[in-house]
């Protein structure tokens, strides 16, 4: 898998694929051997032997149950098959499947789930479009309440891979076996969640196939983009290693702005300000020893106070107050034309006029709205006004404003104006808690102080965030987060370095 292995597959897509890899020579048969072998073993890897029944439809999904089917019972699981279609029906590769079944054959009507400890879904997968209806639909319905366990292959019947709008019940599944690269459902919310653990097997489609399935976005991944500041060069200096400058609010309200310069810290970035009116001084001041604050007159214009501190990068938005004052100060910092973050205020206070916020935008701005500043600032991509899914929304979102749209959520989508599409998954529910997305937009400032691509910096901060909270416990907080982003990086940064060490040995001479 070693060809585009991050990318995200629509269905057709992955139709392209199948039949480029029969092009070559690789047939249908051997596809749907491997599609189901895998899915055995990924069953049998995580299951002892229960009484298991395989539910299978008419076409290339129910041909991989046959043979899934034929595998488990090979290897001495008490296993029986239900098919929406007769054997004599069924055509091509999956009447070929079935007949190498040498059980009984039962119909969909017979099937009563609460005889079996294991329910293998194999009826339609990620290409249908259509409700489920009948026999189907009652058994997606039983299978919520069944006690045992459901694997779903490709997606679950009646969920589709593309997210296509569906009004009809979803199989339950504890494990989603899927083949050769995701699909929209294994990665986007709320779909994600139906699918359980998803298990991504690799088929043997063979190399040159991105050419015929050009994917629709990718995973996020450390393979894709750099830690900042890693490998620190040994003549460095604070100065070299970037200036970023975080606005705070007023008196009272400047948390959100330290837990941001905070995360710029340990980021990486070697100097960091935060920039605050005179009577903010003392209680950020009063909060940390680390923390640098610089006062500035509120009449003054804000590209000169980012020009006054050699600003490499600036955060703005955390705790800023939605007011006038902070729209000025906004428009003003676009034209110094450094990378700039805006988060939380800095977007919401655009909510009656996002046009004046886009045509300020540049390429090394990064927005990161969680979904209700996206609905404040792209209302035409939101709920009931469009079907897209939530990677079409936020390229088009990006697009629009010209800058990187970091939408944040348990899928987390970074998109940049080019329309490439980063999808983020290595993350944690325990990192719903306040703070923690002005730790987010500090993180990406401080890659942005340091000279990375706005793109990139999104990308990589969102994953070293995710990874952070991924290491978070039962009663954790944004202060936990914060603890854990310097093990994050590092462990991040080590792995990264450790790939490149086996590349380079790789390609040195015997």
């Amino acid at each position: 898998m070693t060809e585009q292995p991050h990318a995200i597959l629509t269905v057709s897509a992955m139709a392209k694929a199948d039949a480029f890899a029969i092009e070559q020579g690789v047939s249908g048969w051997r596809l749907m051997q491997m599609a189901g072998r895998q899915a055995a073993q990924a069953i049998m890897d995580r299951w002892a032997p229960r009484p298991t029944v395989v539910l299978c439809g008419p076409g290339n999904n129910g041909g991989d149950g046959w043979v899934i089917a034929t595998s488990l019972s090979s290897a001495g699981w008490p296993v029986e098959v239900c098919s929406l279609a007769t054997p004599s029906e069924l055509q091509g590769d999956a009447r070929r499947a079935s007949e190498r079944w040498g059980g009984e054959v039962r119909t969909l009507g017979a099937c009563d789930l609460s005889g079996f400890g294991l329910v293998v879904d194999a009826l339609f997968g990620a290409g249908l479009n259509r409700p489920l209806e009948g026999e189907a639909a009652r058994l997606a319905r039983d299978s919520q309440s069944h006690d045992g366990v459901c694997v779903a292959i490709d997606t679950p019947s009646g969920l589709s891979g593309d997210l296509t709008p569906m009004d009809g019940p979803v199989f339950r599944s504890d494990l989603t076996v899927t083949f050769h690269r995701y699909k929209q459902a294994h990665l986007l919310s709320p779909a994600r969640a139906q699918c359980g653990e998803v298990v991504l097997c690799d088929i043997g489609i063979p190399e040159g196939w991105s050419e015929a399935a050009p994917s629709c976005a990718t995973v996020n991944h450390p393979d894709l983009w750099p830690i900042p500041g890693a490998d620190v060069q040994t003549d460095a200096h604070k100065h070299s290693r970037g200036r970023l400058c975080v606005l705070a609010g007023g008196y009272g309200a400047t948390g959100a702005a330290r837990l941001a310069a905070r995360a710029g810290q340990i980021g990486g970035a070697g100097f960091v300000t935060l920039l605050s009116g005179q009577g903010a001084l003392n209680e950020i001041a009063s909060a940390s020893d680390s923390l640098v604050a610089r006062s500035y007159e509120s009449a003054e214009d804000f590209a000169d106070v980012l020009g006054a501190h050699r600003a490499s990068a600036a955060v703005m938005g955390p705790g800023a107050g939605v007011n006038d004052r902070l729209k000025a100060k906004v428009r003003s910092a676009l034209c110094q034309e450094i990378p700039l973050v805006l988060d939380a205020d800095a977007l919401s206070v655009f909510e009656d006029e996002p046009e004046a916020l886009f045509e300020g935008l540049h390429d090394q701005c990064v927005l990161t709205p969680h979904a209700g500043e996206f609905a404040r600032l792209f209302p035409d991509l939101t709920g009931e006004a469009t079907d897209a899914t939530k990677i079409e929304r936020a390229r088009q979102a990006a697009m629009r404003s010209g800058a990187v749209i970091v939408f944040k959520g348990a899928d987390t989508v970074i998109a940049a104006p080019d329309g490439d599409v980063r999808v983020n998954v290595h993350a944690s529910p325990r990192l719903a808690t306040a703070g923690t997305g002005d730790v987010l937009a500090g993180l990406i400032g401080a890659f942005l102080a340091q000279g990375e691509s706005a793109y990139d910096a999104a990308s990589a901060a969102v994953y070293v965030h995710g990874d952070a909270g991924r290491r978070l416990g039962v009663g954790s907080s944004v202060d936990t987060v914060l603890a854990q982003l310097p093990h994050a990086l590092d462990c991040v940064a080590s792995q990264q370095l450790r790939k490149a060490a086996l590349r380079r040995l790789m390609r040195a001479p015997v």
